[in-house]
């Protein structure tokens, strides 16, 4: 069984002004859906990073997910592998954004 995840962040950001979003987000999309079996964390932190670079959300969401993909087993090749091949699909310019928020996510001055 892999290790649960909780999150609070919805709650602690918006809970008095979006409740229902709010709760949502904490227990329903890291709950329930990040707490699924069928696919480990670490899967689940490549494709969360896959599906925000492919949008264009390189704000500080895509930096919680890269320092999540790392927390949970991502390797600095692996991420650079990963953004490399993304960036054949979702385009350039988006791989050029990510990869400046992963190199500081995995400098290992920056720890």
């Amino acid at each position: 069984m892999q290790e649960k995840i909780k999150q609070t962040a919805g709650r602690d950001q918006l809970g008095d002004f979006a409740p229902t979003f709010a709760r949502l987000n904490d227990d329903v999309l890291f709950g329930q859906v990040w707490n699924e079996e069928a696919i480990d964390v670490k899967a689940k932190c490549i494709v969360t990073v896959v599906a925000l670079m492919a949008s264009g959300i390189t704000d500080s969401s895509l930096t919680y997910h890269l320092q999540n993909a790392k927390a949970h087993g991502v390797s600095k090749e692996e991420i650079a592998a990963i953004i490399t091949h993304a960036t054949m699909y979702v385009g350039w310019p988006k791989g050029w954004a990510v990869f400046r928020l992963a190199k500081q996510v995995w400098d290992e001055n920056n720890k």
